[in-house]
């Protein structure tokens, strides 16, 4: 599967984006699908994680409250929601898959996912 983000950019300290991932495919609903950042000179971490079905997300405590991932299987996309951002969430964030036969598991270490995408920036500054 091959994975595009969008919807990156500049946004003011309290505002909010919503990150789209793409994916290419007909099996896209066989995927588990999650958000990762990396921000300059720290490691990727975990941002967000969605089940195949959609039914179970799981949040790292930092964005918790704040970010809100979803999916839509019919058009093979994972979406983020991102509100209330600081300057702590400037980082490049990629989407990730893992095929499960699980349909309810989440899955929050980067080494559990097959496939990603290159990123979108996203920059918080006044």
């Amino acid at each position: 599967v091959q994975l595009v983000e969008s919807g990156g950019g500049l946004v003011q300290p309290g505002g909010s984006l919503r990150l789209s991932c793409a994916a290419s495919g007909r099996t896209f609903g066989t995927y588990a699908m999650g958000w990762f950042r990396q921000a300059p000179g720290k490691e990727r971490e975990f941002v967000a994680a969605i089940s195949r079905s959609g039914g179970r997300t799981y949040y790292a405590d930092s964005v918790k409250g704040r970010f809100t991932i979803s999916r839509d299987n019919a058009k093979n996309t994972v979406f983020l929601q991102m509100n209330s951002l600081n300057d702590e969430d400037t980082a490049v964030y990629c989407c990730a898959a893992r095929d499960t036969s699980y349909l309810g598991n989440v899955y929050s270490a980067a080494g559990q996912y097959q496939y990603w995408g290159l990123g979108t920036q996203v920059t918080v500054s006044s």
